[in-house]
């Protein structure tokens, strides 16, 4: 082999070190594909090894993957699979010509070195094909970067590269697999002792509003939760009160385990409608009492604004993230939770609101409905994979305005199909207030005055039984009851929390 001119090597390092790339041969291992295939032939119990991690596709000999597919088919069949009686599938579909004929089925058997060592050798395979993956992303990557997606700019070509590794990452091969029923029953048996040690019988994360908590036990790993409403209900001030009580809620846990500790999880809110500043003066205006109209004209005086520098120190230490990229990708939104779980920990994802959300990149729904779907499969995969409570605001249809009850249903949700199926639990905000005022009577709709002052009065009694009072429809739960919870509601500071009622005439306990 000739040797390289080192002087000409040094001067273009680029090019020597990419030439050296292409030269290299793709990770293989032929030598434990044959001694697999010859187990396998051997001894069908050998299969048992391998199953559950590895199929044909994973081989670099596209021959010896058919021949893995084939032997596979049989077993699975409870059929018997060896030289003999595979030996009319392969002549009759001419597979094994290029490799010789059924004389490599014979080869095949003397390559193998013991059955015992099947997973191994099936663990080598695996691992050669994922190292060939992971360069045929880099090739991707290059030939992106170099313009073979013009449509893509440098950071969709990011978020796509990320996609890819993710997708790599996350095909579980060798993890996946049953459960033993007694680990199943260990784990079942762990969430009920933390159920009997904290008090409140909230099990999961808490959401702060105490009649929720008291229907769902909290905040559950793994759950997607969707919020939806119509404009102006309060969805994002309801989703913010969750947010802010579950990141107050990790920081006092820290604390009480020993002063000082930092929370082991945080809260991510991924804000694409309001910026991060909107969604910090709604915070401080609900926990400082004072409008937000207010703070925004700037009409405040010297103790509220020493309020506010008292509550910003304490909201500072709060364990709280905001992302508020508008039209955030899944991909983009998948990537940076996993990252803040690696360092910072992560226990409850906020999305604000999934209408606005963009599928992966590089990914073309054919529909509107499609494209929901895809990303609430992909919020329910992040829930999964990062074992946490998401909670995704969503939009409701117009139909909910021609109806004389305007109270949501899982029929109102914005291509309702995927979202209604994919959630663990769907939640409707709803304020009867806000309709009422659109109802107030006017005297020249009335013939008489006396009618308009009954007309007018009934409408008053209304408005005082719905004032500063919101309903929170739990109209899906898997895990637990549905029904209605009844919320306070403060408008002039956004502000949720519970509603004790003390009179009656007030709402009925659901």
């Amino acid at each position: 082999m000739n040797q390289i001119d080192t002087s000409q090597t040094e001067s273009r390092p680029a090019e020597g070190s990419l030439l050296g790339l292409t030269q290299r041969q793709p990770p293989a291992n032929m030598q434990a594909e044959q001694a697999l295939l010859g187990a396998l032939l051997t001894n069908n119990r050998a299969y048992e090894r391998v199953s559950d991690f590895l199929t044909g596709a994973h081989f670099a000999d596209a021959v010896n993957g058919r021949i893995y597919d084939a032997i596979a088919r049989r077993i699975e069949a409870g059929q018997l699979a060896d030289p003999v009686t595979l030996r009319g599938e392969f002549e009759h579909s001419g597979m094994l010509e290029p490799v010789g004929g059924m004389a490599y089925l014979a080869r095949l058997l003397t390559s193998m070195v013991g059955i015992i060592n099947a997973g191994d050798y099936g663990r080598v395979i695996h691992d050669a094909w994922v190292r060939r993956q992971l360069i045929e992303v880099g090739e991707e990557v290059v030939n992106n970067a170099f313009g073979a997606r013009p449509d893509l700019t440098g950071v969709d070509q990011i978020a796509a590269g990320e996609e890819a590794l993710f997708r790599l990452a996350t095909d579980k091969g060798q993890d996946g697999g049953f459960t033993s029923f007694d680990r199943a029953l260990a784990d079942a048996l762990d969430v009920a002792e933390k159920a009997f040690h904290r008090e409140g019988d909230v099990v999961g994360l808490t959401t702060g509003l105490r009649d929720l908590d008291k229907k769902t036990g909290g905040l559950h790993p793994s759950d997607l939760l969707i919020l939806a409403g119509r404009p102006a209900m309060g969805k994002t001030a309801l989703a913010t009160k969750i947010a802010f009580s579950a990141a107050r809620a990790l920081m006092r846990e820290a604390q009480d385990a020993a002063p000082g500790t930092q929370p082991k999880g945080s809260v991510a809110i991924f804000s694409l409608e309001m910026s991060a500043e909107q969604l910090a003066t709604r915070i401080l205006s609900e926990q400082a009492s004072v409008s937000g109209e207010r703070i925004r004209r700037g009409e405040i005086g010297q103790k509220e604004f020493d309020r506010f520098v008292h509550v910003t120190r304490e909201l500072a230490q709060l364990p709280l993230h905001i992302d508020d990229t508008p039209a955030i990708s899944l991909s983009a939104m998948r990537t940076r939770c996993r990252r803040l779980a690696r360092t910072k920990g992560l226990s409850l994802v906020v999305v604000d609101y999934l209408q606005l959300m963009r599928p992966s990149v590089g990914t073309r729904p054919e529909s509107r409905v499609l494209e929901i779907s895809m990303i609430t499969q992909g919020l329910k995969a992040i829930a999964k994979e990062l074992s946490v409570p998401v909670i995704a605001l969503s939009q409701l249809s117009r139909q909910v305005e021609s109806r004389e009850d305007k109270r949501p249903m899982l029929s109102d949700l914005r291509e309702s199909g995927s979202i209604e199926q994919d959630a663990d639990a769907v939640m409707f905000v709803y304020r009867d207030q806000y309709y009422l005022q659109q109802r107030q009577p006017k005297e020249t709709a009335y013939d008489s005055t006396d009618k308009f002052q009954t007309a007018l009065e009934d409408w008053q009694r209304k408005m005082d039984l719905a004032h500063n009072r919101a309903e929170l429809i739990l109209e899906k739960q898997r895990h637990g009851p549905t029904g209605t919870v009844h919320l306070f509601f403060e408008g002039e500071f956004t502000r949720f929390g519970d509603l004790d009622l003390v009179h009656e005439g007030g709402y009925p306990p659901s």
